[in-house]
């Protein structure tokens, strides 16, 4: 059997056969809605590199176990030139080349592969009349054995499963759950980030969403299966829907990753897809996990991050962390007391804003948002941790403590 089973990693890999359908349409309106689906999947943040043009590939995504670089998807010789609209199903339904290759699971196939035949298609369509871009992607720097297909066809064997290939689209005319689905699971690919992952990047349920932190940015996707992290079982649809639209909600504000995503992708989704992926997020399962009771905060860190939040923090969250409200009921600063994001079991985001800065997103609903400046040059290692405690224990918090270790390991082990 162990003689099979290696037999069977090491055979090399032929393109999976695919059902072939009439020719793709390449009219005014399903390229129309291809870039709209493009929109929906937010595939120019990933496949445009800094800089460079709109879906020209090579952008690198840092993993554990080497950077990869995104495809062009432009119709040149480059990019999807040779490419049929078969051949570009095959990728997102199967996560293979139309060569055979097995595609690198930093590109969401567990996600795309829900998508349904005829949203690959009319995306296709979209991408075939971009400008051509000739520009080659670099070649990935994924170490052995993670860079083999043995590798990709053991990890495929453990933590992927393809989605029917027959299912149609729901569409904003579908009931707004049966919609919300299939835009989360699909399109939207929450999961790449909020799904938690183990040592192989994977999951054995990659349609999870109980939270993990990012590979290599160390920012925390919190669970939106808890009420307590980002779940939004308990909000009104509105202020799900406004949170999506505008970056801001409750008092509460998108910064770090997902700031991208509602800049990019989901303030230009239509109102029906808006109320259609709130609809769904709202009747996720509850699955919070059992409390754990908070270490001891020794009493001079405690009185050091008592001081510090009053030097720096203060004059906009306030003094008893009540933030400062605008006139029109919105928040200029957040409050952070009883903020959630302040008690995440992980204090990854509270590190990261403080380090670096928090910035909504300047949305159409929400054009001029308030920052926070970074701080990375003015506290170390030790006084952000003091910092980040006296938040998590303050104003009847019962989160635990964050150590100098903690922010050292978050922050990438650079000491200022």
């Amino acid at each position: 059997m162990p003689l099979v089973a290696l037999a069977w990693a090491l055979w090399p890999s032929t393109p999976i056969p695919v059902a072939h359908t009439a020719p793709v349409a390449h009219d005014a309106g399903t390229v129309a809605h291809g870039r709209y689906l493009a929109t929906l999947g937010n595939c120019a943040a990933c496949h445009t590199a800094r800089g460079g043009p709109a879906y020209g590939g090579g952008r690198g995504v840092d993993t554990p176990f080497g950077t990869v670089y995104s495809s062009n998807l432009t119709p040149s010789a480059a990019g999807l030139g040779a490419w049929s609209a078969d051949d570009f199903w095959r990728a997102l339904h199967h996560g293979q080349s139309r060569d055979g290759r097995w595609l690198y699971p930093a590109f969401p196939f567990n996600n795309t592969t829900h998508i349904a035949r005829a949203d690959s298609d009319a995306l296709y369509a979209y991408l075939r009349q971009l400008p051509a871009v000739d520009t080659p992607s670099p070649a990935h720097t994924v170490g052995w054995p993670f860079n083999t297909a043995a590798a990709m066809k053991v990890w495929r064997a453990l933590y992927f499963e393809a989605g029917p290939t027959e299912a149609a689209a729901p569409t904003p005319a579908s009931t707004p759950l049966e919609r919300g689905a299939y835009l989360v699971r699909g399109l939207g690919h929450c999961s790449a980030c909020h799904a938690p992952r183990n040592a192989l990047g994977a999951n054995r349920n990659m349609l999870d969403l109980a939270g993990g932190l990012i590979p290599m940015q160390n920012w925390y996707a919190p669970a939106l299966t808890d009420p307590q992290a980002a779940g939004v079982q308990d909000w009104p649809l509105q202020d799900i829907v406004d949170l999506f639209r505008t970056g801001r909600a409750q008092g509460a504000l998108v910064t770090g990753p997902m700031a991208e995503v509602v800049l990019h992708s989901t303030q230009h989704w239509l109102e029906a897809d808006l109320v259609a992926m709130a609809t769904y997020l709202q009747q996720l399962p509850r699955h919070a996990p059992p409390s754990k009771a908070p270490k001891p905060t020794a009493l001079p860190q405690a009185d050091e991050g008592a001081r510090l939040y009053r030097r720096d923090c203060a004059q906009c969250h306030g003094e008893q962390g009540e933030g400062v409200r605008l006139g029109n009921g919105q928040f200029a600063y957040p409050p952070l007391a009883g903020n959630r994001s302040v008690t995440l079991a992980s204090p990854a985001n509270l590190v990261q804003t403080v380090l670096h800065g928090g910035f909504a997103p300047a949305t159409a609903g929400h054009p001029e948002p308030f920052g926070m400046p970074p701080f990375v040059l003015r506290l170390n290692d030790g006084e952000l941790a003091a910092v980040l405690t006296h938040l998590r224990s303050a104003w009847g918090h019962q989160a635990a403590p964050v150590s100098a270790l903690d922010v050292q390991q978050l922050r990438g082990g650079a000491r200022p």
